[in-house]
């Protein structure tokens, strides 16, 4: 599994055969995720992924700043799309329905990439050492359903009610997540498409 490069005897060691150089930010997500599979997340360090990836450890830090950057992607790109799929409603929807499609579609990926997506979900879920990090990529994500809630109602993004919605939606996308990890036959939009609905009816006649 390991590409020959970057490695502490790669000068003394004949080049060994496997993967080439992980030269992207998806490639080298797949080799961290093969790696905390098999060793944890806590166990396994940049270094053992810029050598697995066949690349030097100064070479990882061009695509993530971190170790725990390389979980979450390229979460800050995944933010611009959620709030252009909720600038992109029909006014005439009402609220809870334009957020609910934005955020069934904003989760929606392709069957090849689904063992990928449920790996990552289960890092940020259930790994402790990440649940820091977690709590400020939610708020914002949060933000984005709470400013267009504001902006739906005619209210300010620090008025109780935005905020409440923007929470409460929180709650249903990570509710859905959670029983999509302990249930493998469950499909994830079904799932938020539900969970969403389910909080709008308590909105129904906002929007």
């Amino acid at each position: 599994m390991r590409a020959s490069g970057q490695g502490r005897n790669a000068t003394a060691s004949p080049a060994r055969t496997g993967r080439p150089p992980a030269t992207s930010p998806a490639a080298l997500e797949r080799v961290g995720f093969e790696l905390f599979a098999r060793q944890g997340f806590d166990s396994t360090t940049v270094d053992d992924i810029a050598t697995a990836a066949g690349i030097a450890r100064r070479t990882f830090f061009r695509y993530f700043a971190s170790k725990n950057d390389l979980v979450w992607g390229d979460f800050e790109g995944q933010l611009v799309r959620l709030r252009a799929l909720l600038a992109a409603s029909d006014p005439a929807v009402p609220m809870m329905d334009a957020v609910r499609s934005a955020v069934v579609e904003f989760n929606r990926f392709d069957p090849v990439d689904v063992p990928w997506h449920r790996q990552r979900m289960e890092l940020i879920l259930r790994v402790p050492t990440l649940q820091a990090d977690a709590t400020l990529r939610y708020a914002s994500w949060r933000a984005i359903v709470t400013d267009f809630a504001a902006a739906r109602t005619g209210l300010s993004p620090s008025d109780l009610l935005p905020g409440l919605v923007g929470h409460s939606v929180l709650a249903a996308a990570i509710t859905a997540y959670e029983y999509w990890l302990r249930d493998e036959s469950a499909g994830l939009t079904d799932l938020l498409d539900q969970t969403v609905r389910q909080v709008a009816e308590g909105f129904g006649r906002l929007g």
